[in-house]
């Protein structure tokens, strides 16, 4: 099993922030229950910090946000999700100060922005793919909202595409919050049932 420092060593790791912009976990947010989850959890700060310090060591920071069109051309209504966005104002307006991030999650030059129309999930049909390749990466850490949805797609997504995967467990944030810590005892794990569970960070992608 690989050792964790090993695993995000600096020269091979990238923190994706997934959707951790002001119009989804902000006070404005088009999702109130699921900005409320991420500000009560401590979830903000606690990617803020990880955003800061990871940046310090040499870690590539993306940061992917979700945007849309004035007239929504190219985003999905096949789910129940997307039509309730839409009427709520969200996934937010490029350009429009809803898809800055949020609270103290700092933006820097050397970070990139990733943005994408469509679907639910960070990797899947966007250019991150792409990026992290480029970058030589090969560890992702996922952080952000939600671990209902993004999370689990995000890191599922990832681990197809052969990346190793960390999800600290306060780096992320659903509704119920309760649900963030069965999404990753239960599913988005590598932990194999009847065996001691670890307090630290999960890592999905690893065998």
């Amino acid at each position: 099993m690989p050792d964790l420092c090993e695993l995000v060593a600096p020269g091979h790791t990238a923190i994706i922030t997934q959707e951790c912009q002001r119009g989804v976990i902000g006070a404005e947010s088009a999702l109130p229950e699921v900005a409320e989850a991420a500000r009560a959890s401590g979830m903000i700060d606690n990617v803020a910090r990880l955003v800061d310090t990871g940046r310090r060591a040499g870690v590539e920071i993306i940061h992917h946000v979700a945007i849309h069109r004035a007239d929504m051309r190219g985003a999905n209504h096949n789910a129940r999700l997307f039509r309730a966005m839409a009427r709520r104002g969200g996934p937010e307006l490029a350009g429009s100060e809803m898809v800055l991030t949020a609270g103290r999650i700092s933006v820097a030059d050397s970070d990139i922005i990733s943005t994408r129309l469509h679907g639910l999930g960070p990797i899947a049909g966007t250019d991150v793919d792409s990026i992290l390749r480029n970058l030589g990466v090969t560890t992702v850490v996922i952080v952000g909202v939600s671990s209902n949805v993004a999370i689990p797609n995000a890191v599922f997504d990832a681990v197809n595409l052969a990346y190793e995967v960390v999800v600290p467990r306060d780096g992320i944030a659903g509704v119920p919050p309760e649900y963030t810590d069965t999404i990753v005892d239960s599913v988005a794990t590598n932990h194999t049932p009847g065996a001691p569970k670890r307090p630290s960070s999960r890592r999905p992608g690893s065998a």
